[in-house]
């Protein structure tokens, strides 16, 4: 008897283990992504949302080695996503170690500079596979904020311009040019970047000033022509141009093309275009903080935000232009964008480039003022022009003050010396009727 029910208790025990490991979760770690607000679909008007579409990716799809990657890794993910407002907020958070991020999206000239700061990571390319997906026209030499393509896998790209409501500015005045910014006609329905780099750029780009240059000279004359500006200007901002444009209660503004192509879905008076000076060219870029705790993870990530799905999806959600061939060539998403939209984000004007971007990569960007030497100056220079009229206020108000104050110190002297007056008189006359008695 004991020995066949040592064989059913040994079979209870291993289906009683089989059960237990089959009941228990594989341990769950948070990867954090840091990116710009709305850059990332997420899961709106029926769309992909791409976090949650990794998180499945990662915790339950099949790879090629036949595990999931949770069972690679040995841990299921979920995606912690915040936001920023711009590249400085997100420096600032990263060097102030307020917070430990796995995946950061800057721009191309914070990308310089925090590869200078060393900042980041290395890419692990091997994992980042869909990396052949990008353009060659953002690998290379040339690529000045990240020249040996170690450190950054591009996401967008675009170019600012000027929008314009057809319906408030004249078809006679759009001639193509940085200009109308300075149109004194339309003085108090004109906007301007609320950033120096912004600011500067469109002065500069008139002016035909290189934007990356060191010189005091050529910031004091676009200082200068920016002064000129700001009598006309209605209000400096940055995201509140889209609203401002949107309803009409602006009527020229610098602003991004992909940002264009969403606005002129809702006010049909929209217009834009590429200012024949020349425009900026910005590339926003996925990359690794040193503080990231997998960088492994993060190269996963990155490498599923290149393949095919989310990448479309994205494109579709944010409107910038992709450097993913995927994207570009995928006939939903040119059918979904239209003829015109692909047009504005696709075609490259020929004064930002003479014969591809990637040849003029170094001077159609912004570079780091960090890395230039003249972020400091920059920031005076910036701050001279936003207080400019605040400092011909506090003194036209002191002015008032001071003459307010000797009127108010004369009337009162008046005052006294009347009532003086008036004391010795009395005091006069009760002396003479003692005297007369």
């Amino acid at each position: 008897m004991k020995k066949r029910l040592f064989p059913i208790l040994l079979l209870l025990l291993l289906t009683v283990l089989t059960l237990a490991s089959c009941g228990e979760k594989a341990p769950k770690m948070t990867i954090n992504v840091y990116n710009w607000g709305e850059y990332i679909s997420d899961g709106s008007y029926g769309e992909l949302d791409s976090n949650k579409a990794f998180e499945e990716y990662f915790n339950t799809e099949i790879q090629s080695d036949g595990r999931t990657l949770a069972e690679k890794y040995g841990f299921e993910i979920e995606v912690s996503y915040s936001t920023y407002a711009t590249n400085e907020d997100m420096y600032s958070k990263l060097t102030s170690g307020a917070g430990s991020y796995d995946v950061v999206v800057p721009s191309d000239y914070m990308i310089e500079q925090m590869i200078n700061a060393n900042m980041l990571l290395p890419l692990d390319f091997g994992i980042i596979k869909n990396y052949s997906y990008i353009s060659e026209d953002f690998k290379g030499e040339s690529v000045y904020y990240d020249p040996d393509n170690l450190y950054s896998v591009p996401y967008t790209y675009g170019m600012t311009g000027i929008i314009y409501n057809t319906a408030l500015v004249d078809e006679e005045d759009i001639d193509g040019s940085w200009s109308l910014l300075w149109n004194e006609k339309y003085k108090g329905k004109i906007l301007q970047f609320n950033n120096p780099r912004d600011a500067f750029g469109s002065a500069m780009y008139l002016l035909g000033i290189n934007v990356n240059s060191t010189s005091d000279a050529d910031w004091q004359t676009a200082l200068a022509k920016l002064s000129e500006q700001k009598p006309l200007i209605q209000a400096y901002v940055n995201d509140e141009i889209y609203n401002k444009m949107t309803t009409a209660s602006a009527a020229i503004a610098p602003y991004f093309a992909g940002d264009y192509v969403t606005m002129a879905e809702q006010n049909e008076d929209l217009a834009f275009y590429y200012p024949k000076e020349g425009v900026n060219y910005f590339v926003d870029a996925f990359c690794i903080p040193k503080s990231s705790k997998h960088p492994d993870v993060a190269c996963e990530y990155i490498n599923f935000m290149l393949s095919e799905e989310p990448a479309v999806a994205n494109a579709k959600y944010i409107g910038y232009a992709s450097p993913n061939e995927l994207v570009k060539n995928n006939a939903d998403y040119i059918d979904y964008m239209g003829e015109d939209a692909m047009a504005i984000l696709y075609d490259t004007p020929p004064s930002v480039v003479n014969e591809s971007y990637n040849k003029s990569f170094g001077t159609a960007c912004y570079r780091s003022l960090e890395v230039l030497g003249i972020q400091d100056k920059v920031n005076t220079l910036w701050e001279s022009l936003k207080t400019e009229n605040a400092t011909e206020l506090w003194i036209h108000v002191t002015c008032i003050v001071i003459v307010g104050g000797v009127l108010a110190l004369g009337i009162y002297t008046v005052y006294i010396r009347k009532k003086r007056s008036r004391h010795y008189r009395l005091r006069d006359r009760e002396q003479k009727a003692i005297k007369s008695k």
